[in-house]
């Protein structure tokens, strides 16, 4: 157990697990990682410590992959927009990012693909030729999500080629039953590929040792990766025949991309690069905290990113670290803090169904710190847990009861009987003594279960001591006292202003929010200028002036919430089906008649056309795919439909200026056009 003490200062870079880009996150992705990372981050920074704090986007995966082919929108296009709206509700969370990035950026594809040459240079990759489902209609390998099909385990339809939903089963693309394509539907055939393989069995003794040595890992961890490592570590592939993701940089590995869960766990190390290059315009602070052994690395994970966080991830640094002097190595693991599941109501959280609740929906529902106060106070940290909406109700009752009132009734008294002014103190009795020996002892615990990754206890420690300064205030009676003796009244109230203090302080890392309002009407300094270790019984000086208080918390209507709960699940639209749009919104979309007057093959792009056409007052360029679907001379001096409002966007280094508008269904492509001969520029409406 890590204790807490005054001079244990050093170096952190503290991670949270990386959101795919193509999803909002629920708030089991929340609790699992970021938000655990937050408020870790916030207590050491108010420990006084050296932090940065990155994550970011995950936006090489298949499925942004499938979704922009199938949007028919370029994928970075698309991980851009999400990643935008992301980043956009870490903000709303006040989730303390040093640096929120994004995978597709150019410091983390140069690094990646420096280590990797480094990784082979020192042994560590293999070549291997394998077979793989193709898509001749596409053209295409289908690798992980670009395959669907039957699961062989519970015969689902609706398996994707890395895993079936229903079952859970972790599945290859070439196990699945009737195999089709995610992009066009046809059946695939088997070809041969050539991949590259990290390997791993070369790496097993050294991870072996690292995790059996480290105690600071949770248990569940340790096991389930030497487990893995009993059984026998195979070797990985580390490439994919993709086009969207990072080019891997191997000889004879033109057509290749690194495989997402490859490169994506090198974020950890290129955020912070970035961080210290381009946000702060110190690039030396990269090696400061990277490459010094003394630094201590934390990843905040769920529990079924163990594997690729405790071997794959160190396998790779360690790979990477052979035959480097010291001060070259980047520094290994100091702790994975994996949580197990958050499930709503004993269900797994699931779009595709309806089930759970989103980041971006929780805040209409309910403010902010009653969710991070909830999400902190039910983590998952040793077994599965549910949200149940009873249950945040009671969460939130026992928030107000045991310290919003404690703080309410001490500044309410200040404010009546000490015109908002922090009454003296006098020598102190037995029951003073004991709840100042708890006031000054609370900091040291509760950071203690912070250092040590025990959050949950954390902050139900905190809300006890809440429940102990409103029992010390019972017992001590202050509405009594202040009747025959009225400094003995205020010496009560200038404790509990201590206390009320304290618990400012403790909660900042938790509900900042709500910290911040408890100082501020303490006309306390900001939570940014205070230590962990300013709580002390004098921290509130006699004579201070306060504000007149208001209630921090109100009460629930938990009714009224679920009802809206369910108002918003309604309105959103399952994974799969597609969105309804008002009238007025209909009404923004230009669409008009153009006529195509030539059309050329775009270099190097067999499905694309560059299209000039004639809008009657201008002419403009459109880059469609339609080359596997119409010959030049088949769309030439044709009148078409476009969406001429469109954001102009580039493709193949082409400036498409709108978009033309085609039925498609399968393998046929229709263009659509007016069956009258109508002016160039009509609108459609």
């Amino acid at each position: 157990m890590i204790q807490l003490t005054n001079n244990h200062k050093g170096k952190w870079v503290v991670t949270s697990a990386w959101p795919y880009v193509n999803a909002t996150p629920h708030l089991g992705n929340l609790i699992g990682s970021t938000l655990s990372a937050d408020v870790f981050t916030r207590f050491l920074r108010m420990k006084g410590e050296e932090v940065v704090f990155v994550s970011g986007s995950d936006s090489h995966g298949t499925p942004i992959s499938v979704e922009a082919k199938r949007v028919n929108v370029s994928a970075e296009e698309l991980a851009m927009k999400y990643h935008n709206i992301i980043k956009d509700l870490h903000e709303k969370w006040q989730i303390s990012f040093d640096n929120y990035t994004i995978t597709h950026n150019p410091t983390h594809i140069e690094f990646v693909q420096k280590m990797y040459l480094d990784i082979q240079k020192n042994g560590y990759i293999n070549e291997k030729e394998i077979e793989s489902l193709y898509c001749e209609n596409d053209n295409l390998f289908l690798p992980d999500r670009f395959v669907e099909g039957t699961c062989p385990n519970c015969k689902d339809e609706g398996a994707r080629g890395d895993q079936c939903d229903k079952c859970q089963k972790l599945l290859t693309p070439l196990e699945l039953i009737k195999p089709r394509c995610a992009i066009c539907g046809n059946t695939p055939v088997i070809r041969k590929t050539k991949h590259w393989y990290l390997d791993l069995p070369k790496l097993q003794d050294q991870l072996k040792r690292l995790i059996e040595e480290n105690k600071i890992i949770p248990s569940n961890a340790r096991q389930m990766c030497l487990n893995s490592i009993a059984e026998g570590l195979p070797e990985r592939a580390i490439t994919r025949d993709l086009e969207w993701g990072i080019p891997a940089p191997f000889k004879g590995a033109e057509n290749k991309t690194i495989y997402v869960w490859f490169e994506a766990v090198l974020g950890y190390i290129t955020a912070v690069k970035e961080w210290a290059d381009k946000l702060i315009g110190e690039p030396e602070k990269f090696e400061y905290f990277w490459k010094d052994q003394e630094t201590k690395t934390v990843f905040f994970i769920g529990k079924d990113n163990i594997i690729f966080h405790l071997i794959v991830f160190p396998g790779l640094l360690i790979a990477y670290n052979d035959n480097k002097e010291d001060s070259e190595k980047l520094v290994l693991p100091y702790n994975v803090s994996s949580t197990e599941f958050l499930m709503y109501d004993s269900e797994k959280f699931s779009k595709s169904r309806g089930i759970g609740i989103w980041i971006d929906d929780a805040l209409k529902l309910a403010p902010l710190d009653y969710w991070r106060f909830n999400l902190i106070f039910n983590r998952p940290e040793t077994s599965d847990t549910s949200f149940l909406w009873s249950e945040f109700e009671n969460n939130i009752k026992t928030l107000n009861d045991n310290i919003g009132n404690f703080i309410h009734r001490t500044l309410t008294f200040i404010e009546k009987q000490f015109n908002l002014r922090i009454p003296e103190k006098i020598e102190y009795d037995e029951i003073d003594k004991k709840f100042v020996e708890k006031l000054t002892n609370i900091g040291i615990e509760v950071g203690e279960s912070l250092l040590n990754f025990k959050l949950r206890k954390a902050i139900r420690d905190i809300v006890s001591f809440g429940k102990e300064g409103n029992i010390y205030l019972n017992e001590k009676a202050p509405w009594h006292l202040i009747k025959k003796n009225k400094k003995a009244a205020g010496h009560v109230f200038n404790i509990c202003a201590q206390v009320v203090y304290a618990l400012a302080i403790l909660l900042g890392p938790f509900i900042p929010e709500t910290s911040e309002k408890i100082l501020s009407n303490l006309n306390a300094p900001k939570l940014s200028e205070l230590k962990w270790d300013s709580v002390n019984e004098n921290s509130v000086k006699v004579g201070q002036n306060i504000k007149k208080p208001k209630p921090f918390f109100q009460k629930l209507d938990i009714e009224e919430i679920k009802k809206e709960y369910v108002k918003l699940k309604e309105g959103k639209p399952k994974e799969g089906e597609k969105e309804l749009i008002s009238y007025d919104d209909f009404q923004k979309l230009d669409i008009r008649v153009a006529k195509v007057e030539e059309v050329e093959k775009v270099p190097k792009a067999d499905k694309l056309y560059k299209i000039t056409i004639d809008l009657g007052t201008e002419k403009r360029i459109l880059v469609a795919g339609l080359a596997q679907h119409y010959n030049p001379d088949e769309l030439k001096g044709k009148k078409i439909v476009i969406l001429a409002n469109l954001e102009p966007r580039k493709l193949r280094g082409i400036t498409s200026e709108g978009m033309l508008l085609a039925a498609v269904e399968g393998d046929t492509v229709s263009i659509l056009t007016p069956d009258k001969d109508i002016p160039l520029g009509s609108k459609v409406e």
